[in-house]
Parts: structure tokens; C-alpha cells; sequence
């Protein structure tokens, strides 16, 4: 008998895992659609819809006109009478040209109907600076969305994570957007096939530790576990959260981790001042002050708009050697 072959592990870049989770969506229900600008014909600006017109036809892969408003317009109207559609808004940037639709409309509507009407509505966008993408293409307004009730808002920092809350997203009968990362999209790590689901509103330890807790949202994740590796040359056991989602937020798991560490920063790529990380600090104190050995810390962005210039853009940028000093400063070493 022939020894049984050993299959290698299956692996995707995170682009081509939230081509999966939309392909896996539209497979299982017949009432979801794809709709935003250059989804179609181009396959997404960043190419994440490639050949789903092909293998679904155009009834069901819409390219929009160049309309923000419009085109959340139609998520809204198609979700509240029995859709379930996918809403591509291009750049993350872009939702102040819809603003009024997400939060007076999308956000509210369930509410103000007693229940009466679903919206199963799921955004895919992107955020995030590092591709010379200036000012206008390059920001993270995670905060914006989260402040809002009935919307749920998802990061993905990997390539698993994106396709399996593509799907929970879809799944869920109410508004969810899911924010991808530009800096993202060629990591690569092992994806299964088939549908899964990522819950949402629920945080991932991604490396355990004693000393202290950083919590990071999206991409900021790899540069947490970098640090980290850097720390533990130095004698450092330092804990990684993966937040995952910043709305509902997983509390829960965070204090948990601050009792035993008792020391927490966090790290997210957005403008520090005003950026979800005093939320995730001020629920800290409320739940875990008298765990607490050292004030909350955190590291993001100045605060002010993404250079332009590559050279300033990196500088702009939370990296690992800023996340290392942080926790230094925090440890008082």
C-alpha cells in the first residue's frame, strides 16, 4: 500500500482570501450582489473581485456610477426589502461623500422601525497609509464608524480573518463593515477552503505573555508581534491582542489579559488624538483600574494628514520600533 500523500498547506495572499469570502457569499445566497465602482469589468481597484463577473454574471456584479452616496443608497434600500448585498466603497476615505446614508439611514433604520426592517447590508473598504496614496486615499476612520449604533465594524489583520468575516458579515442581518488594509493585501498565510466564519465581536490572542498587553487593530497586529519578538531579546514576555472587531469590542478578553499583565498599550494606525484606542483605554479603567500597575499607553499617528512624500509617509506611519520604545517607556526601562 503507497504511503499517503502529505498535502502542503494551502496559502493566499489576504487580496485573494476576501475574493473567496465574496465568492463563498454569493454562492450561498441567491439574494446578494456586489455593487460599487470598477467591481465588475476591472475586478476592484485592487483587484479583490477578479472574475466574479465571469462566474456570476452582471445581474449580480454591478458596476455603479462615480456616486458615494449613491451607491449606499442603494445598499440601504436593496438590504431593507430582501437583499443582501455587498457594497464596495473604493477608499475608506470616501465615506464623508456618504455619510448622511450610513449614519442617519443605514445605522437607524431598524431601530426607528421596531425591528420591522432588516438591513443585511455588508461595505467592503480599505484604509490605511504606506502606497503613496497621499492625504485623500490613506486614512483610518475606524472611530468614525464605531461611534455609530447599529453598525458593527470589523478590521481583519490577516488573510484568514479577512475571508471568515467576509462571510459572518454577510451572514449577519445587520449592517457591517468590514475595513480591509491596503499594506495588507500581499500577506500571505494558510486559508482553508470552503466557508467559515470569523465571529464578530470577538478579539484573538495572537501571542501570550506576562509583562504586559498590547492591543492593535489591523495591520498594526504584525507590527505588535515584531515588537514583541524584538522584546523578548530583551527579556521581555509581552502579550499580543488582535481586536479584530471595534464594534461590538471585545472587552472581555482584554481585561482578562490585563489582570494578569497588568500593564496595557495600544497601537492602531489611525490618528492617535480622538482614534478608537481612548475607547478601548477608557474601558480598561472601567473594568480593570485596580489591575493596573502603570497608566494605559498608546501609539498612533500624529495628528495630521498623510504626507504625500514617501520619506514623511514612513515616518507618519506606527511602526515596531516605536511600539518597542512605548513599552519600554511604559516598563520604565
Amino acid at each position: 500500500m503507497s504511503e499517503a500523500v502529505q498535502q502542503e498547506p494551502r496559502v493566499l495572499p489576504y487580496v485573494m482570501a476576501i475574493n473567496e469570502g465574496v465568492r463563498e457569499v454569493l454562492k450561498e445566497q441567491d439574494n446578494s450582489f456586489v455593487a460599487g465602482e470598477d467591481v465588475a469589468g476591472a475586478g476592484g481597484v485592487y483587484g479583490y473581485y477578479t472574475g466574479l463577473l465571469n462566474d456570476f454574471g452582471p445581474e449580480r456584479i454591478y458596476d455603479t456610477p462615480i456616486s458615494e452616496k449613491g451607491i449606499m443608497g442603494l445598499g440601504v434600500g436593496a438590504s431593507a426589502t430582501g437583499c443582501r448585498p455587498i457594497i464596495d466603497l473604493m477608499f475608506m476615505d470616501f465615506i464623508g461623500e456618504c455619510m448622511d446614508e450610513i449614519a442617519n439611514q443605514m445605522a437607524k433604520m431598524r431601530f426607528m422601525f421596531g425591528g420591522g426592517a432588516k438591513l443585511p447590508v455588508t461595505v467592503l473598504t480599505m484604509a490605511g497609509a504606506g502606497q503613496n496614496l497621499a492625504a485623500q486615499h490613506s486614512q483610518s476612520l475606524e472611530a468614525w464608524l464605531a461611534h455609530l449604533p447599529g453598525i458593527k465594524v470589523c478590521c481583519p489583520s490577516d488573510a484568514y480573518d479577512a475571508k471568515g468575516m467576509t462571510i459572518a458579515a454577510a451572514r449577519d442581518d445587520n449592517p457591517v463593515f468590514v475595513v480591509f488594509n491596503k499594506a495588507s493585501l500581499a500577506m500571505s498565510m494558510e486559508v482553508p477552503e470552503g466557508p467559515y466564519e470569523v465571529p464578530l465581536g470577538k478579539a484573538a490572542v495572537r501571542r501570550s505573555g506576562k509583562d504586559l498587553t498590547i492591543v492593535a487593530i489591523s495591520r498594526m497586529v504584525h507590527e505588535a508581534m515584531s515588537a514583541a519578538d524584538k522584546l523578548a531579546d530583551s527579556g521581555l514576555d509581552v502579550e499580543v491582542i488582535d481586536a479584530r472587531s471595534v464594534s461590538p469590542f471585545d472587552t472581555e478578553t482584554v481585561v482578562s489579559s490585563i489582570k494578569k499583565t497588568h500593564r496595557a498599550l495600544i497601537v492602531h494606525e489611525a490618528v492617535k488624538f480622538g482614534g478608537f484606542g481612548g475607547e478601548i483605554a477608557a474601558q480598561i479603567q472601567e473594568e480593570a483600574f485596580d489591575y493596573l500597575d502603570a497608566p494605559i499607553m498608546r501609539v498612533g499617528a500624529p495628528f495630521c494628514p498623510v504626507p504625500f512624500s514617501p520619506a514623511l509617509e514612513q515616518i507618519y506611519m506606527p511602526n515596531a520600533d516605536a511600539i518597542v520604545a512605548k513599552v519600554k517607556e511604559t516598563l520604565e526601562l
